[in-house]
């Protein structure tokens, strides 16, 4: 009876709410003026025959503008279909299948939408005329599609979607007629979509329009009149795509909640979901899974998880709906919460990591299958998914070393045997080897879709803690990844430097900052206590590809490799740290002396041999990563970039041995620009050798060198206010060039004293900082053009003005955000697209409430990969059945065998084929039967004898003679970033903007984490 008033007080509380809506909507429409427009006056675009002599570049332009023609007009007939022959019918009807009132929700903003493109594809149809003499369409999307009308209707659209779908939804189980009117519309249409597909249409329109659009952009060449229409309207419509997806997830994880909430019993779990105050980070399905202690499998169950700020929810699905709605309309289930635990409390335990993180003595694990427990029941340890994996492992290595020693025994035999000799027993070794590797993958294989979660029980009799573990099979390796990230990142939010992390610059106290704000994972002192007249200059990150661990190291490490600083003092010798960041906290691992101070850093990869380059007679060390250090003094200095060994390849002094202030490599080529308004160019020869003793230099001015950025295949110099553009093919060809190298000029400030100190590059623009004023401006990359121009510093009394000017000290633009730092230590993000539009600052930006208390030195991006191909294999389950038909006779033939695994991926990287024995002298040794032996009439044996050969049936591994067939696949990364940031001390601010110094004069790293990209 409870739960039932429950239900009717939500129900009237819903029904209250659509009808304040209606009422709101019609107010809307009254002020809304219908612009009819007739098809014979304006006939749908359509594109003239193709004119002889085109290139094949224009011919794929047009191409790709008939496609955008035919996609726009499939749109609108689309929504013309909702308004005519569902809209129309329903609001005429008698009697009435649905409220006039609950019409205006299901349909508000269509109209308007409709109108949109409608006069768009007015413009577009104007356009397409004049297509062969102008070839233009860019600018037509940045018109039609940046007017603020166009967010603000589809915003509506999009906010509304979720209540139009529940009164579809609520009057297709109330009203018969109603369901029977849906159904008989879809019938009667040719395509069979449902309205739910219509109604869908606009929600997925603008990224369907990026997608053409870069398709046009690619093939659209430098110089074309179109180019930069082209990536200023990917800009907008990007801008436009993201408003709208993130509104979407707010109002579809609001639903969720909601839906949520009203399956609570527990009035104080109810109250802290109707708070408001709760996001949903992640949600899911999953399937829960209980195993008994030798590893089967005693039941499993789909659960609905949801992971909120603070909280870990787990729900029974309920689905109870007629077949029939569900084919009209997505049903969304309803929930029955089975458990939830807070945040802070639930742990990520991999096999083999139990007993790791908590203490055995103080906690009971019970069986998360069983409904009571008892403490003689209660035991310390259980087995859970693939049993005694350890054990198992440890046994085969056991095994292998007595193999070896039987080796030993056999060289000693007297007599000789067919298969029993030193031939066998490494066959013997070999294959143990290989089940020690299986043993491995498989332990590895444990952890690649199986969460396993250890949550606070209620304490037993005696006041101790009981803890039960769960474990929920997902998806895929990538779902695991994403879980395991994703509780990370919600534990670092819940820490006291993110509560709150960031604010709004322009805040109004309505809006807050989004879900997705970096967070500040760890902040640590750069130096030790000896140390401290050290200062940080430069840094950068040096990747490494190491193998997976595991899944839980690589979602919550920072991204795989070291990081370096390079600093120095005034006068005297400089030095360089090295920090790990294998791990979610870097770890300092190595300091060494060089003989100046470090002014600049650079990374240069690894030059990969392609097929035609086999016979390149190069170097060792030409092949490896190169770390390139220039000095206060003008030496230039080269160390080996493989893990940590810092090995010295190379020391030069530049040309007059002028200090070295910035370094930057491109194409085989090495730029140091010098104290003397210099640039050194340093090139690589074909046979992969740097050519250290004889650079080429370039007269940029008179001034330092302060900037060098690399883009396409040019190098933007910046002297004093002007950046000069260098065309670095000059330098890679095998007879350089002679005379002048400079490209272009470009004046990026217009006061001559003013130095271009920092430049970036993002998409088709590069964003400059300049050593007076606190404004940054952004500059097209082929035209040159201007295009915005920022100041940073916003009304906010975290910045002290009066006291000096904020200049800008850092910019780096990584995961569609412009960071910048200051000489005052604040932390500034502004919105930027992600795409190859231009990077304009298309929203309201964000200040760090952890800051430095001197200028931010530099800014790093830290960004490592994982190949998802390496966590991709057969299930544990699929393992064990393996394991299972150990002991049975394969009586296959290897063609069935290889038809039966063909599309299995191979698990197992050795390269291993096993010997024959027919060769061999001596009596056959053998468990299979002598006379089915005989009967064989090759002497050549297709199966070798032995079950320890007959553990797994893959021919690609086991048979002997054939070769593995390579699979063609496309390759999945999962991307980890994490922005780092050095300066002097350390400071944070509360909600009242009033900083708490934690440190003013320790050189202090700051290490914001940024969620995995999947």
């Amino acid at each position: 009876m409870p739960h039932k008033l429950m239900s009717l007080r939500h129900f009237n509380s819903w029904k209250s709410e659509i009808l304040l809506l209606a009422d709101q909507y019609e107010e809307d429409d009254a002020g809304y003026l219908d612009v009819q427009l007739s098809d014979s006056k304006h006939p749908p675009p359509e594109l003239s025959p193709m004119p002889p002599g085109l290139s094949p570049q224009q011919i794929v332009r047009r191409h790709i503008l008939s496609s955008i023609v035919q996609s726009e007009r499939s749109y609108v007939e689309s929504l013309k279909r909702i308004l005519q022959e569902y809209k129309k019918p329903l609001m005429e009807a008698e009697p009435k299948l649905m409220s006039l009132r609950k019409l205006r929700v299901v349909f508000y903003r269509l109209r308007e939408i409709l109108q949109c493109h409608s006069m768009f594809q007015i413009a577009l149809s104007s356009r397409v005329t004049e297509w062969d003499a102008m070839e233009k369409i860019g600018d037509l999307f940045v018109a039609s599609f940046s007017k603020s009308m166009v967010l603000d209707v589809y915003s509506d659209y999009v906010n509304n979607f979720t209540n139009a779908m529940a009164l579809i939804k609520k009057a297709c189980l109330t009203r018969p007629a109603f369901l029977e009117f849906l159904k008989r519309k879809q019938a009667s249409n040719s395509d069979r979509i449902t309205l739910y597909g219509l109604m869908v249409k606009p929600i997925q329109r603008f990224p369907q329009f990026i997608l053409l659009l870069q398709d046009m952009l690619k093939n659209t060449p430098r110089g074309h009149p179109d180019r930069l229409s082209l990536q200023l309207a990917l800009t907008e419509l990007e801008t436009l795509a993201e408003k709208l997806n993130e509104q979407k997830r707010v109002v579809d994880q609001m639903a969720e909640i909601q839906q949520l909430a009203k399956s609570v019993g527990d009035r104080q779990l109810n109250k802290l979901l109707s708070s408001g105050q709760r996001q949903v980070a992640l949600c899911e399905t999953l399937t829960e899974t209980v195993y008994g202690e030798r590893g089967q499998i005693l039941k499993s169950k789909e659960r609905r998880v949801f992971l909120l700020n603070d909280l870990l929810v787990c729900a029974n699905i309920n689905v109870k709906s007629q077949p029939d709605i569900s084919s009209l309309v997505p049903v969304g289930p309803k929930y029955t919460v089975k458990w939830s635990a807070p945040l802070l409390q639930v742990q990520v335990v991999e096999v083999g990591q139990e007993g790791k993180g908590y203490d055995k003595d103080t906690v009971i694990f019970q069986h998360p299958g069983s409904k009571k427990s008892s403490s003689t029941s209660l035991s310390t340890k259980i087995y859970m998914g693939p049993p005694r994996l350890y054990q198992e492992l440890w046994e085969l290595q056991q095994d292998l070393v007595v193999v070896n020693q039987i080796m030993q025994l056999i060289s000693k035999l007297n007599g000789t045997y067919r298969n029993l000799n030193l031939t066998v027993a490494q066959d013997w070794a070999r294959a143990l080897q290989r089940l020690i590797r299986i043993k491995e993958d498989e332990i590895q294989s444990a952890n690649k879709c199986h969460l396993r979660l250890l949550l606070p029980g209620k304490p037993d009799k005696s006041g101790r803690p009981v803890s039960f573990m769960v474990v929920f099979n997902t998806p895929n390796p990538r779902s695991k990844i994403s879980w395991v990230n994703q509780l990370h990142m919600a534990k670092v939010a819940l820490t006291m430097e993110n509560q709150p992390g960031w604010f709004c610059i322009e805040d109004d106290e309505k809006t807050k900052p989004p879900f997705w704000c970096p967070l500040l994972a760890c902040h640590m002192p750069i130096y030790g206590s000896k140390c401290q007249d050290l200062k940080p200059e430069a840094a950068l990150h040096a990747p490494v590809q190491s193998s997976l661990l595991g899944i839980s190291n690589a979602s919550t490490c920072l991204a795989q490799g070291y990081l370096w600083i390079g600093s120095g003092r005034e006068q005297g010798q400089g030095q360089v740290d090295l920090f790990s960041l294998n791990r979610s906290t870097p770890r300092h691992v190595k300091s060494f002396q060089v003989t100046s101070r470090v002014l600049c850093m650079e990374y240069i990869p690894q030059k990969f041999r392609g097929e035609e380059d086999v016979d390149c007679p190069w170097e060792k060390s030409a092949g490896n990563p190169v770390i390139v250090l220039g000095l206060q003094d003008g030496s230039v200095v080269g160390y080996g970039g493989v893990d940590m060994a810092t090995q010295c390849l190379f020391t030069f002094k530049s040309p007059g041995e002028m200090p070295v202030v910035c370094l930057k490599h491109l194409l085989d080529v090495l730029f140091a620009g010098l104290e003397n308004g210099t640039v050194a160019v340093y090139t690589r020869a074909a046979e992969g050798n740097w050519d250290w003793d004889s650079p080429r230099s370039v007269k940029v001015g008179s001034a330092p060198i302060l900037s060098l950025l690399a883009v396409d295949d040019t190098m933007w110099v910046g002297c004093r206010n002007r950046v000069t553009l260098i065309d670095v093919n000059r330098f890679t060809s095998r007879v350089m060039s002679t005379g002048c190298y400079c490209q272009m000029f470009l004046d990026a400030h217009p006061d001559e004293d003013v130095n271009v100190t920092q430049m970036m590059k993002a998409g088709g623009g590069v964003w400059m900082a300049f050593s007076a004023g606190s404004s940054i401006r952004l500059f097209h990359t082929e035209t040159l053009e201007h295009l915005q121009e920022i100041n940073v510093v916003p009304r906010s009394a975290l910045f002290t003005p009066g006291q000096k000017n904020v200049l800008v000290t850092c910019l780096l633009v990584c995961q569609g955000m412009l960071w910048v730092g200051t000489n005052q230590g604040i932390l500034v993000t502004l919105p930027v697209p992600k795409l190859e539009g231009i990077p304009k600052v298309t929203g309201k930006g964000m200040i760090s409430l952890n800051a430095h208390c001197g200028p931010v030195e530099f800014l790093i991006p830290t960004i490592g990969s994982l190949d998802l191909d390496m966590l991709k294999s057969e299930s544990s389950e699929d393992v064990h059945k393996c394991h299972e038909s150990d002991g049975k006779d394969d009586s296959s033939s290897q063609e069935s065998i290889q038809d039966l695994h063909q599309d299995k991926k191979q698990g197992i990287s050795l390269c291993y084929g096993l010997h024959s024995i027919s060769h061999l002298p001596g009596q056959l040794l053998s468990a299979h039967d002598i006379e089915a032996q005989a009967s064989e009439s090759s002497p050549e044996h297709s199966i070798e004898d032995g079950s320890i050969y007959e553990i797994v049936d893959d021919p690609d591994v086991w048979v002997r003679s054939r070769s593995s067939v390579p699979e063609v696949i496309k390759k999945e990364k999962v991307s980890s970033v994490a922005i780092v940031s050095g300066g002097r001390g350390y400071q944070n601010f509360n909600r009242d903007f009033k900083p708490t110094v934690h440190t003013s004069r320790e050189n202090t790293l700051m290490i914001w984490q940024i969620p995995l990209t999947l």
